[in-house]
């Protein structure tokens, strides 16, 4: 805990903004940081509240010791608080900037709508630490003679990596773009975090021991079966990156494309590589002078929102299917669990059209372009209304709706029937593992991440690389000293 009567006497506070008509001008982040002095008052009001659920299940998902760094935090000791940090999470810079943050929900004083700004604080560690030069290699003190392949670098084979290069193991990653990072520097834009941060953990893993081989698409340029006969362990972390299918008539005229390589060509063009890309071929997609209109109420539907405004668009919608939800919850019902309230994301507040109970009937276009979409407001069933049709004028469109699971190419094509998967309720295809072992139905393959629980937060990522790593310690060495 912090102070033990801050909770009382200090009102909770959060970084600022740059505001919207500043930011919308470029693709940096634009959160303006809380001096130390803040970020130590923030910590303090952590209270003795005897049961901490903003670390446990239903608050974060790798078990941060959350009262114990913010106190550690009020007392000054930021070398202390990384490492805390650390020993649970391998990327806080990550985390604390684009993690929605499950853990202040979760907070005691959160019942009283005041919680903790715990994420706040976590990037101000994982800052500070760089800062203070805290952040260096940690390369394991004898090696064990194994080695290990882990394809896919997105946050859960980074964190394996990591974790499996200081236990000792050579690692080795395989990833299908140009450079380490998944869709954490290819789907998360640059305004909500930028790629150094990125750049610095790898050179980071690189001074542990950690190989990356970029440019290298397992199951399309290099076959699966030269992994299994060369390492002794092959960790699979492609990410669920399939788009759902919205099922939309009209749906193929120019200007209407998926989320995702639109904000990958974003990334592209900030990060100075070219547009084209070995998984996202589409053609060039620019939003300047245009009206836009976004399909989906989630993250990635909000990440086109500010990445079209950016670009210059002059008007963007936003359409959801589910009705508006309350202000705020009911908090004995749900608290401490993550709640259905009306949110609203720093890009849907520099001025995006907000349509909610919505349905998207129909694209409309001539001559093959998309002109307009067609939509009708839904009853609580989501059924059209007959009688509520209406038209949003839209020169580009993005569906945003969602990801039900891994390219069916590539590695999944190569490694075909043997490689198990399952399928939820809603048609979600995973790769088959337990969360204890990670194997798969293939001897020495394993599996975690996005791949194998579906789409998820980068919180569920890490902790997923995490655990993997450990099972495959253990069952290479008999023995682990990995935290799970």
């Amino acid at each position: 805990m912090g102070k033990v009567t801050g909770f009382l006497e200090i009102d909770r506070q959060t970084a600022k903004y740059q505001p919207a008509s500043d930011r919308i001008r470029h693709f940096r982040e634009f959160t303006l940081p809380m001096s130390e002095e803040e970020v130590g008052r923030q910590a303090a009001r952590c209270m003795d509240c005897g049961i901490p659920f903003c670390h446990g299940p239903t608050g974060c998902p790798i078990h941060n010791q959350i009262p114990d760094w913010n106190d550690l935090v009020y007392g000054g000791d930021w070398e202390g608080a990384i490492r805390n940090l650390h020993s649970t999470n391998n990327f806080p810079e990550f985390t604390g900037r684009i993690c929605p943050a499950p853990c202040e929900e979760a907070c005691t004083l959160n019942l009283e709508d005041v919680p903790v700004a715990i994420k706040t604080v976590e990037q101000a560690i994982a800052d500070k630490a760089y800062k203070l030069g805290l952040i260096k290699p940690q390369p394991a003190d004898v090696p064990t003679g194994k080695r290990v392949a882990v394809i896919g670098s997105g946050p859960a084979g980074l964190a394996a990596a990591q974790q499996l290069g200081r236990a000792g193991h050579a690692v080795d990653v395989y990833e299908r773009e140009s450079k380490p990072g998944g869709l954490l520097r290819y789907g998360i834009p640059d305004f909500k975090m930028e790629k150094h941060w990125i750049d610095k953990r790898v050179e980071q893993m690189k001074g542990e021991g950690v190989t990356f081989h970029c440019g290298v698409e397992i199951g399309r340029g290099k076959p699966l079966d030269e992994l299994l006969e060369a390492y002794d362990a092959v960790l699979y972390c492609g990410g669920a990156e399939r788009p759902r299918e919205a099922g939309i008539p009209d749906d193929g005229l120019s200007g209407i494309h998926d989320a995702m390589p639109y904000l990958v060509q974003q990334n592209r063009r900030v990060g100075g590589e070219k547009i084209e890309s070995v998984a996202w071929a589409e053609p060039e997609i620019w939003a300047g002078g245009k009206h836009v209109v976004v399909v989906g109420g989630g993250d990635t539907a909000s990440d086109c929102v500010g990445t079209a405004f950016r670009q210059g668009a002059v008007k963007v919608t936003q359409l959801d299917i589910r009705p508006q939800p309350p202000k705020t919850e009911n908090k004995l019902e749900v608290w401490p669990f993550w709640a259905t309230k009306m949110r609203t994301s720093s890009s849907q507040a520099e001025g995006a059209v907000r349509e909610f109970q919505v349905a998207t009937l129909a694209f409309m276009g001539e001559d093959g372009q998309l002109t307009g979409v067609k939509c009708a407001e839904v009853d609580e069933k989501r059924r059209p209304i007959p009688g509520t049709e209406f038209v949003i004028k839209a020169d580009l469109a993005f569906i945003a709706i969602g990801f039900a699971g891994p390219f069916e190419d590539g590695l999944l094509a190569h490694a075909g029937e043997a490689l198990e998967r399952v399928a939820d309720r809603r048609g979600n295809v995973s790769v088959k593992a337990d969360d204890k072992s990670y194997r798969s139905s293939i001897d020495k393959l394993y599996v975690a991440g996005d791949v194998r629980r579906g789409q998820s937060l980068v919180v569920w990522a890490i902790r997923e690389g995490r655990q993997a790593a450990r099972a495959i310690d253990l069952a290479l060495m008999g023995e682990t000293t990995l935290p799970r």
